[in-house]
């Protein structure tokens, strides 16, 4: 089973700069999309055989998530059934035979941080729904986590040590997060590579230099680790400010 995730920062303006020729192309039984910045209802996808699942922000072309699956899935949620959560079309969760697939924007802490202590609150919140949904079956999650884990995971550590996204406090809950029985399934397969990243700033020339971060990720339920084949960056497809990612797993 292949699956693909990517940040497309707005689907609209990746819908004319080769979304679909890259979605065709990487051919993933699942693909998931987080920032989509639109209402499902604001432009015609038409992606052949796949169901379509929405969760848009109350906030008209902001943040927002989708979910493309040609495999049918026992059931589906979005958000995870908390109001101060839910309002931002953050969480899409598709049930399936073996596992359940959580596809997650999670929110920037921001500039300054002026919302590191709102981010510290979901990130509880979201490991206590993940371990809930593990405790039935196996779970997959996938996004834009907005968190470099490691410095390996970023060009210059250093510089960016009291940066969103790389805070002591953000890197720290993705350890918790991973100790509480989840695999960083990149990092388990590629625990030493080098300069791989899935955003870069559009200033710069960040891309061509790539400088970037590796804030994208496929983690999954412990147990799964026998079933990845592999974890693959598309460091070559543009469109977005990140790149997607895939996983083949079982």
């Amino acid at each position: 089973m292949k699956l693909t995730s990517w940040n497309v920062n707005g689907l609209r303006a990746c819908l004319n700069k080769g979304f679909k020729d890259f979605f065709h192309t990487v051919n993933a039984d699942v693909f998931c999309i987080q920032e989509t910045k639109m209402q499902p209802n604001q432009v015609e996808v038409d992606l052949g055989q796949y169901e379509a699942y929405w969760n848009s922000a109350l906030k008209k072309g902001y943040s927002g998530t989708a979910v493309f699956t040609r495999i049918k899935p026992l059931s589906f949620n979005y958000g995870m059934d908390m109001q101060e959560h839910d309002q931002e079309g953050r969480i899409i969760t598709l049930e399936f035979e073996q596992f359940f697939l959580v596809n997650v924007y999670t929110p920037n802490s921001q500039r300054e941080l002026v919302r590191l202590d709102y981010r510290t609150k979901w990130e509880d919140d979201f490991r206590v729904y993940l371990k809930k949904l593990d405790a039935d079956k196996p779970v997959i999650v996938c996004g834009d986590i907005n968190v470099a884990h490691q410095e390996i995971d970023i060009k210059n550590p250093k510089n960016n040590r009291r940066n969103a996204g790389f805070t002591d406090e953000e890197r720290g809950k993705m350890t918790v997060l991973l100790q509480s029985g989840f695999t960083d399934t990149f990092r388990y397969l590629y625990p030493d590579k080098k300069d791989a990243y899935t955003w870069w700033s559009y200033m710069m020339k960040a891309r061509e230099k790539n400088i970037g971060w590796r804030i994208d990720y496929f983690l999954v339920s412990d147990r799964l680790r026998p079933k990845i084949k592999d974890s693959v960056i598309h460091s070559e497809i543009f469109g977005s400010d990140h790149c997607p990612i895939s996983l083949d797993i079982f």
